[in-house]
């Protein structure tokens, strides 16, 4: 079973996170704000979303466990990413929330898998573009919407393999 962890505000990430679990066949979603980052610690794979709020934050929810979130060593852990923006009206922080998550697992010695780029994308920047690619799977749902179930499949089909 691979848990699909989010938060989220206006449903999207969590529409995300069902469609992403639906791709995948065996996996659990579990809201964050509700079962806390101890849920975390109990996997060594896992997938977290989030979407990005204002210019370039994280969600309420995950703001409010970041300190927690900030200290689970990930050493040994595989994680994906996915994450959810606003390019045009964020086009500057598009994504950045994705990013941040992927700083703090990375610096606390996990290992991200599943980065992601179709060449579809209109920003400026963000923090979650590294390389030519973005961290995790990146979404619009503001102005993209029609590109997101074909998003998730292929990323769901190029990530299966580390889980």
């Amino acid at each position: 079973m691979i848990p699909v962890f989010f938060t989220s505000s206006t449903g999207n990430s969590e529409t995300a996170a069902k469609k992403i679990a639906k791709e995948l066949g065996n996996a659990q979603v579990f809201d964050l704000a509700k079962v806390g980052v101890d849920e975390i610690k109990k996997h060594d794979k896992m997938i977290i979303g989030s979407s990005t709020w204002g210019e370039g934050e994280l969600q309420d929810d995950f703001e409010d466990i970041w300190d927690s979130f900030a200290n689970i060593d990930f050493t040994g852990k595989t994680v994906a990413l996915f994450g959810l923006g606003d390019q045009d009206g964020y086009s500057y922080n598009y994504v950045d929330a994705m990013g941040l998550i992927y700083n703090q697992v990375v610096q606390n010695g996990g290992c991200v898998v599943g980065s992601y780029y179709d060449g579809e994308y209109e920003f400026e920047e963000s923090i979650s573009f590294k390389d030519g690619v973005f961290v995790g799977l990146a979404l619009d749902e503001d102005n993209q919407s029609d590109l997101t179930d074909g998003r998730i499949k292929t990323w769901c089909e190029e990530i299966k393999g580390s889980f």
